[in-house]
């Protein structure tokens, strides 16, 4: 595999990766990455096609990928996505939660209900703690893995747009702290990221942003561009691999500089509401 990596070297040579999420965005640059450095990745989506596409460019360019589709958040499909993983690997090295949706903008909190908390509830903190439950045994019983938490920088600053989605991200956060300190002791690295301004299927900037407003990005985010899923993915290797074997219980903000440069401005525009984009707010 050391020919398929461009860089010093493959950095999760013989290891077992799986990602949740991993047939686009953010969890599919994540899969082809920790593929190219050598790990043998089992991509995992809802959507069977979009597995299936990652894990052939992997196959395509030299890697070894596994497409399963599962949906994350039913307990049923997550034993049977272990089972799977477990009885082709003999174990798993690398576990990237990296599902999460905002889902829709309701309003204000008091427009919201139990049915589209309950919503943000499986699909951003939920799945997390079936899918940990589920391979923790295994990497503790082999006394190594890094498990990485894909949550938001809305986790860890205010977010005025859905409080409730921001409420289970930092839950997210929390989970990523409390677990590294109880399994630390067994080999096991529990660390996450929070991206923003990042494309993505859920927030596609690409779209959103008219060509005369492109040039604002430098006065939006300190390092001067809208974030890619290659960025995301980065970082996971990051933590995945033995350069981060020292750290653990973090969630990193990859955020270009948002976090520690600003946050969200209140609007003028009624239908907006708030906007972290201020050209007329």
């Amino acid at each position: 595999m050391s020919t398929f990596v461009d860089g010093p070297g493959a950095l999760l040579e013989g290891r077992t990766a799986l990602v949740t999420g991993g047939g686009a965005g953010i969890g599919a640059a994540t899969s082809r990455l920790l593929a190219r450095h050598g790990a043998r990745v089992f991509v995992v989506d809802i959507d069977a096609e979009g597995a299936a596409a990652t894990a052939g460019e992997i196959t395509a360019a030299g890697g070894a990928a596994t497409p399963v589709s599962c949906d994350v958040t039913d307990g049923a499909q997550v034993e049977d996505l272990r089972a799977v993983v477990l009885e082709a690997g003999g174990g798993l090295d690398v576990l990237v939660n990296n599902v999460g949706d905002w889902i829709r903008n309701v309003g204000n909190f008091a427009d919201g209900g139990p049915d589209h908390w309950e919503d943000l509830h499986r699909v951003n903190f939920f799945h997390i703690l079936l899918v940990t439950r589920a391979f923790l045994p295994t990497m503790t019983g082999a006394g190594r893995g890094s498990i990485v938490n894909v949550s938001s920088v809305e986790g860890l600053r205010g977010y005025p747009v859905d409080p409730v989605y921001a409420a289970y991200k930092a839950a997210a956060v929390h989970f990523t702290r409390s677990l590294a300190v109880q399994v630390g002791s067994h080999g096991v690295r529990v660390n996450g990221i929070g991206p923003d301004v990042t494309e993505s299927l859920q927030v596609p900037y690409s779209r959103w942003i008219p060509a005369e407003q492109q040039a604002m990005w430098p006065l939006w985010v300190p390092v001067g561009r809208m974030g890619h899923p290659d960025d995301q993915a980065r970082a996971v290797l990051f933590l995945a691999s033995d350069l981060s074997s020292f750290v653990t219980g973090h969630t990193i903000p990859t955020d270009g500089g948002t976090l520690a440069g600003g946050g969200w401005y209140r609007s003028t525009r009624v239908e907006r509401g708030w906007t972290n984009r201020p050209v007329d707010p």
